[in-house]
């Protein structure tokens, strides 16, 4: 018998594995609306949903291995990482889901947020005042109008599937809609940058690198908090900490 495996778990929402059948339980129905809605729309290897029943959906696993993982080598070929860049070029190019996204669109309510943000980060002592003020100075980059595109919104590097150098899956939809584009390319990329390059290449279109590292910040900065008080380590080796610290 297949053992049940916790995925993630925290206040929010719950991700179970049982053998090749992931079981998301979420509080939100709007994100599993969305995920399930999300997966059918885009050009690109998504999972095969089996069954949904609210506050419940299954979906099958994804062949391949997950490109990396926050804080860790990738093994992944730099092949592998220029088809995630091209997977993610085609669904910027596909054509507009009929909702918007669940991130933030407005430049100037988003650094209302990050400001407030940065100063619960220093008045509660979570991270050290030069290291937020110099990531904030850097995160005002991103501060600007974009155009909208079809956005994962949570590109996580295992959240993209590679078998070989091919990608067979991009799993957990439910922050997706119209976004950034550059978002995504930088979340894919967090703690990663050595990849970057090669997800350009594949993405196939010139970025503006001080924009990919003004996300990098901004996540990070909006971030750390967040993970901290849903048991997460924010600090460990190649995470969230050590990224707003390579910008010092």
């Amino acid at each position: 018998m297949d053992e049940v495996k916790v995925v993630v778990a925290h206040s929010e929402r719950a991700t179970l594995r049982v053998g090749d059948v992931f079981l998301k339980v979420d509080a939100d129905q709007a994100r599993i609306d969305v995920e399930v809605e999300a997966m059918a729309l885009a050009p690109v290897p998504t999972p095969q949903v089996l069954w949904r029943k609210p506050p419940a959906l299954a979906i099958a696993a994804v062949p391949g291995t997950a490109l990396g993982r926050l804080g860790e080598p990738s093994t992944a070929t730099p092949a592998a990482w220029a088809a995630a860049g091209a997977a993610i070029r085609k669904l910027h190019d596909a054509p507009l889901p009929p909702w918007r996204g669940r991130r933030r669109q407005d430049p100037d309510e988003l650094a209302a947020e990050l400001d407030g943000e940065c100063e619960l980060l220093v008045k509660n002592g979570v991270l050290p005042a030069d290291l937020v003020i110099r990531n904030r100075q850097v995160a005002e980059a991103a501060l600007r109008p974009w155009t909208p595109a079809f956005t994962h919104g949570d590109l996580q590097i295992d959240h993209v599937f590679v078998d070989g150098d091919e990608v067979t899956g991009i799993i957990d939809w439910s922050e997706a809609g119209q976004g950034d584009a550059l978002f995504d390319l930088a979340t894919l990329t967090l703690g990663h940058e050595e990849h970057l390059d090669d997800v350009i290449a594949g993405y196939g279109t010139d970025i503006d690198l001080e924009e990919i590292r003004a996300w990098w910040s901004l996540r990070s900065l909006l971030g750390v908090r967040w993970l901290i008080e849903h048991g997460f380590d924010a600090f460990a080796p190649g995470c969230e900490v050590d990224v707003l610290r390579s910008r010092m």
